[in-house]
């Protein structure tokens, strides 16, 4: 998910600066990845790389939200459980 939010910063975000975060909970990792360049396109759809992290996410039972930062740009987030067994 990082490595792919990277590199969709690179090809769409323009000249901006990401910024990559993790959250170890008891419960649950969350990473999030920002970049202060354009933000969202303006085209419609969803892209195949989007698409993928939410199927990567999801075969843990996570959650990915994407969309526009607060500021500008746009950022990806994923919320993954994390069970006794993890």
């Amino acid at each position: 998910m990082i490595q792919e939010s990277l590199t969709n910063a690179l090809k769409h975000a323009g000249p901006a600066h990401a910024r990559v975060s993790m959250d170890f909970a008891a419960d649950r990792l969350t990473i999030e990845v920002a970049d202060d360049g354009r933000g969202p396109s303006t085209e419609p759809g969803i892209g195949h790389g989007l698409i993928g992290m939410q199927e990567r996410v999801g075969v843990f039972g996570g959650a990915l939200t994407t969309g526009e930062r607060l500021g500008g740009g746009f950022v990806v987030r994923a919320e993954i459980p994390m069970d006794d067994e993890s």
